[in-house]
């Protein structure tokens, strides 16, 4: 009967998923299964032949390799390894080559003999590649073939480096990458300018040929292609829906990778759900939507002609169903994100006392502030809040280097005019400049050069919170140790960034805490300044009575915006004071008209953002609620 449900659940699926809790959990199980391989050929004198990628994906499945390695004594003697790709022209020796992240992240670390490692060559001349691609094909028959390949997925649909367009049956070949899967490089080399247009990769043919083949994807960025990939038409479009062929493949995915997945999205369609408020909420949006439908026009053929005749089985009426619902969307919406005075506060998202609330809203980039939250920010302050804003970085990865000139240049200007020259600055304006003229793509600014860029955008973040309405006492500069790198890739966390935050914590006793909630990319400083502010707030619970009437509220950054069904509070802002926040974000003047880091998007953060709290109004407008310019949107999560 398990069985039987199990299938009814998955019957979108076209290939097997199996899905944990997060990407740790599912990298060590790839990790033991790749391990059992290498191991059960061991007893038998055998080769371990395994197929092997590289990007963000697999990092702790070798991590986790590597362990067991050192501390369970796993050796790597008996295993031949074929890497997926390399970037073209790509020297062994720069950063981002793939020879070196295996070396960084598995070779190194490992007794696997380097005779017994295949990577696509990244420095052959144009007219060596296709007798280079044959004989990799004929390595990999020679020694029996794959016995596992693993795979990522980039958000183009490619497996390896096979493009959408790409065959069933390619073999190993040079391809030219998309914009999209060079966009995502990016950060890697410094820009996409500097990012290779080719790359040598092993076909999906060949990939087909592996006796075991695992895809792995994480996070909720990769979920709308693991969608396509799983559940949609087979298309050249995206290369990974050919995998549905296979009768070896499976994917692993932690939650946030198969949020999109129809079990997990809109599980009424494929299975009886036990109908908490929050998926009840869910459902009703979604039908309203689906079907274009304000939720007090929802009918009861909308429930039974969508999935939804449990729902109004066991809830129904339908239209009780819906004035609930519709009631609990009104009451997520208020004018005063820091509470109501004297008012009744059982239907509103924030508590009216005390009148006068503390406020720390943390930033993690010198102006996630107010590009995400600009509008309750300043609606904050007006209302008389004792409003704080900490800027958890310095920020100073992001500034172009003739910004970080110019600023040198006006003060050497400004120096002399005023009587005060001095020749050490004309010498470190000189040395800035020649290492410039000099600097390989991400190289590592000078910790001048660092200085330089993160005191602009401290400037900028200052008159931004001036304009906002604070005093400079009120604005706090917290350049916590893990992102003081100087390159895109941070340091680990440390204690110390925890107890810089336990520290200003303690010193405000904040009622309210506001934090950038972005949760899809793991490795991005947004989640890591999370965590460090949720464990900060742990420990102080134990010992500081305040800390339970705080009140933790997140906030999306520039790209996207939580769910409507999602939503707790929702900030309605009038033209006037999107306009106020417009020119708060204009004060980050090195962040305006095309941004060092930009993502995807090509317009500017504050048409982004204006845009985003735009749609934010439509979609309650849609829903049939009270139509504004524009809406903030948070939700509290409770630690």
């Amino acid at each position: 009967m398990a069985r039987l449900n199990l299938l009814e659940e998955t019957r979108f699926e076209k290939l097997p998923v199996t899905v944990f809790k997060n990407p740790k959990e599912a990298s060590i199980n790839v990790a033991h299964r790749i391990a059992n391989i290498i191991k059960d050929k061991q007893k038998n004198n055998l080769n371990a032949v395994l197929g092997l990628a590289t990007g963000a994906t697999p990092i702790a499945v070798y991590a986790e390799l590597v362990r067991l390695h050192k501390e369970e004594g796993l050796s790597f003697k008996n295993v031949i390894t074929f890497n997926l790709d390399e970037y073209y022209p790509m020297q062994p020796t720069a950063a981002q080559s793939y020879v070196s992240f295996m070396n960084e992240h598995l070779f190194d670390h490992i007794d696997i003999d380097k005779n017994n490692v295949h990577i696509p060559d990244g420095t052959l001349k144009l007219e060596e590649i296709p007798a280079f691609c044959l004989d990799y094909e004929r390595k990999i028959g020679e020694v029996g073939g794959l016995d596992m390949q693993i795979l990522g997925i980039g958000r183009t649909g490619h497996i390896g480096f096979n493009e959408p367009g790409s065959a069933p049956n390619s073999g190993t070949r040079l391809v030219t990458l998309d914009d999209l899967t060079r966009r995502d490089a990016a950060r890697d080399f410094g820009g996409k300018s500097f990012v290779p247009t080719k790359a040598i990769t092993m076909g999906i043919g060949t990939i087909f040929k592996a006796r075991e083949i695992v895809l792995m994807a994480w996070n909720r960025k990769k979920s709308p292609i693991i969608k396509k990939a799983v559940e949609g038409e087979m298309s050249s479009e995206v290369p990974a829906t050919y995998l549905q062929l296979s009768d070896n493949v499976e994917f692993v995915l932690d939650e946030d990778a198969a949020s999109l997945l129809t079990r997990f999205d809109t599980p009424w369609l494929v299975k009886d759900c036990v109908w908490t408020d929050q998926l009840i909420r869910k459902a009703v949006i979604w039908l309203a939507n689906t079907l274009n439908k304000p939720i007090l026009k929802l009918t009861e053929d909308d429930f039974n002609n969508n999935g939804m005749a449990q729902l109004a089985l066991e809830k129904g009426p339908v239209y009780n169903i819906n004035i609930h619902i519709f009631n609990k969307l009104q009451h997520t919406i208020t004018g005063w994100p820091g509470g109501k005075p004297n008012a009744d506060d059982s239907q509103r998202p924030e508590r009216a006392e005390p009148a006068k609330k503390r406020v720390v809203i943390f930033s993690p980039h010198p102006d996630d502030d107010v590009i995400s939250m600009g509008g309750t920010f300043i609606r904050l302050v007006d209302q008389k809040h004792d409003v704080h804003v900490a800027y958890q970085t310095s920020g100073n990865t992001a500034v172009w280097d003739d910004d970080a000139l110019r600023f040198v240049e006006f003060n050497n200007d400004f120096s002399e005019k005023m009587g005060m020259a001095h020749p050490e600055m004309k010498n470190m304006y000189a040395r800035m400049r020649q290492f410039m003229e000099q600097k390989k793509p991400n190289q590592i600014d000078t910790p001048e050069i660092q200085t330089v860029k993160g005191l602009i955008r401290k400037g900028e973040a200052i008159a931004g919170a001036r304009y906002c309405g604070l005093e400079d006492d009120h604005i706090h500069f917290m350049a916590l140790p893990f992102y003081e790198s100087g390159k895109n890739q941070k340091n680990p966390v440390t204690e110390a960034d925890v107890l810089l935050t336990m520290e200003l914590l303690q010193k405000i006793k904040p009622h309210q805490v506001f934090a950038a909630g972005d949760f899809e990319d793991p490795h991005g400083t947004h989640i890591v300044c999370f965590n460090i502010i949720l464990e900060a707030l742990k420990r102080l619970q134990k010992t500081e009575s305040w800390v339970n009437d705080c009140w933790l509220w997140m906030y999306r950054g520039a790209w996207l915006e939580f769910e409507t069904h999602e939503i707790e509070m929702a900030v309605p802002l009038s033209p006037q004071e999107v306009e106020r926040k417009k020119f708060a974000i204009f004060k980050h003047q090195s962040q305006k008209d095309r941004a060092v880091f930009p993502g995807d998007d090509a317009r500017e953060f504050w048409q982004r953002a204006e845009d985003r709290n735009r749609e934010t109004a439509k979609a309650y407008d849609n829903l049939g609620l009270a139509d504004y310019e524009a809406m903030e949107a948070f939700v509290r999560y409770k630690f």
